[in-house]
């Protein structure tokens, strides 16, 4: 309520004086009172549309890479020919991609206190469109397979890294601006995976045009490589293009003064600690880490009062990677009539639509469930995938007849796969840091971005869990050495 709308229904004017107001006046008072008060409450509930939006780009960005190296498979696998990595190579760049992504998410969770959250978020924003650009120089160039698979690891490692520290600070930002932008955030990270997958279709539908899939035998890519390579270099050049949009976007966010504000907490936080630095340099050493030990203690207390929302985020992601792409990209269609290239293609659209309509689903407040048990339940529950696909057309090493014979159901399969994982992972990362509805975390206003970044650490180590899984279920399959088959 304004100043103006204080002074008016208290009785007092500027210069302290009584007046008499009206009925009507009061009236009129009283219905710029409920005016503002439900456009302040729409505001709460929608919040800033602009900000909402780079926000959507910034989620976007947090997963950008990771999409682009898995939708870029038929690519990567291409140049792999003849190379006994080929087999296992997505096992291998998941692995190594979440691995990645813990270690530097830990660091970045421990150090969160210790650094501008805006410059982290500009710099990892700045190499990540650095490394897709070099990553789209590559489709001009012919190296031999070992090498290639070396750089294609040490460029998932980075950016890995990249998309961790990133993360970190969107999703720290995001938290204190509200729910609204949480959930913009996880609609950009399924939006960019909707996108890129798209790419990857409509360029595998004309590299495929004309042909048959007797063209390409039992293989997935063309034997020449040329379709592939065409595909990655389109959306590997769309990539950074949009990473250099996203960088604009965000450098144009820190500008305003309602950003500055709302992250003042944690920028202020830096500025004590430099001038707390310098004060330590005329101190014993021991006080010094001091901080060190209460922000730890922090995260690890949080970690304690959220573990079940902890856990089952970490749990959904565990289950997906399990078998999504290492396993999935492995599963041909049953008709003869599909073209293999088409229909892996399609496969990684159907789950990124599928991810993407769970995430939009929490942004109807009906649908969205608070509990912690039940979204644990929802979590444990997607344990059942991991067998329904094994039953779906995968290559075993024996000629087995696949259970679930049918291409339509095989991509329902995978819708719901994408659905559960968008939905079951966005209640969690809602929940987590909600002072509303998470009452373990008491109405500890400082637990806010730190309840988030946790929630995110535990997402990552999930998808490194389910990584190295996906060499587990591969066994299965093949009967055989996971990481040389």
């Amino acid at each position: 309520m304004s100043e103006m709308n204080i002074a008016s229904t208290t009785g007092l004017d500027v210069g302290g004086g009584v007046h008499r107001i009206s009925t009507e006046a009061g009236q009129d008072d009283l219905d710029d009172d409920r005016a503002t008060i439900e456009a302040s409450h729409l505001q709460d509930t929608q919040g800033d549309t602009r900000i909402r939006w780079v926000y959507l780009m910034l989620g976007a960005a947090t997963l950008l890479s990771w999409n682009a190296m898995i939708n870029a498979n038929s690519f990567f696998m291409s140049r792999l020919a003849g190379s006994p990595l080929r087999i296992s190579f997505s096992s291998y760049l998941s692995s190594v991609f979440t691995a990645s992504n813990v270690v530097t998410l830990g660091h970045a969770i421990v150090t969160s206190k210790q650094s501008s959250p805006s410059r982290r978020a500009f710099w990892a924003t700045a190499l990540t469109s650095a490394i897709v650009t070099i990553l789209f120089l590559t489709t001009f160039i012919h190296p031999s397979p070992a090498p290639f698979f070396y750089f294609i690891m040490i460029s998932a490692f980075c950016l890995s890294g990249c998309a961790s520290y990133l993360s970190n600070s969107v999703f720290a930002g995001a938290a204190l601006f509200g729910a609204p932008y949480m959930q913009s955030v996880m609609s950009g990270q399924a939006a960019v995976a909707v996108a890129v997958s798209s790419v990857q279709v409509v360029s595998s539908a004309i590299s495929v045009w004309g042909t048959t899939p007797l063209t390409l035998g039992i293989s997935d890519i063309d034997p020449d490589g040329k379709a592939e390579e065409k595909s990655a270099r389109i959306f590997f050049g769309i990539s950074a293009l949009y990473m250099i949009a996203t960088l604009l976007a965000y450098k144009w966010l820190a500008s305003l003064q309602v950003y500055t504000t709302t992250m003042g907490a944690l920028e202020d936080n830096l500025k004590t600690r430099v001038v707390s630095n310098e004060a330590d340099e005329r101190q014993p050493l021991l006080p010094a880490a001091l901080p060190n030990a209460v922000e730890g203690n922090q995260i690890f207390r949080i970690f304690q009062t959220n573990f079940i929302y902890n856990f089952a985020v970490g749990f959904v992601f565990t289950v997906t990677l399990a078998v999504y792409p290492a396993i999935t990209v492995t599963i041909k269609p049953t008709n003869t009539n599909t073209h293999p290239l088409l229909f892996s293609a399609v496969h990684f659209l159907v789950f990124s639509s599928g991810d993407l309509l769970g995430r939009h689903m929490c942004s109807f407040p009906k649908l969205i469930i608070w509990s912690a048990r039940r979204v644990l339940a929802l979590s444990l529950l997607r344990t059942l995938f991991i067998p329904m696909f094994l039953l779906c057309n995968v290559e075993h090493s024996l000629p087995v007849a696949p259970f679930i014979s049918s291409d339509l159901l095989y991509m329902l399969l995978m819708c719901a796969l994408g659905v559960s994982n968008g939905y079951v992972s966005t209640l969690c990362m809602l929940g987590a840091p909600s002072l509303e509805h998470n009452k373990r975390l008491r109405g500890r206003q400082e637990d806010i971005d730190v309840a988030s970044t946790v929630a995110a650490f535990c997402l990552i180590v999930g998808l490194a869990v389910g990584g190295f899984a996906s060499f587990g279920v591969r066994a299965v399959i093949c009967d055989c050495n996971p990481f040389a088959s």
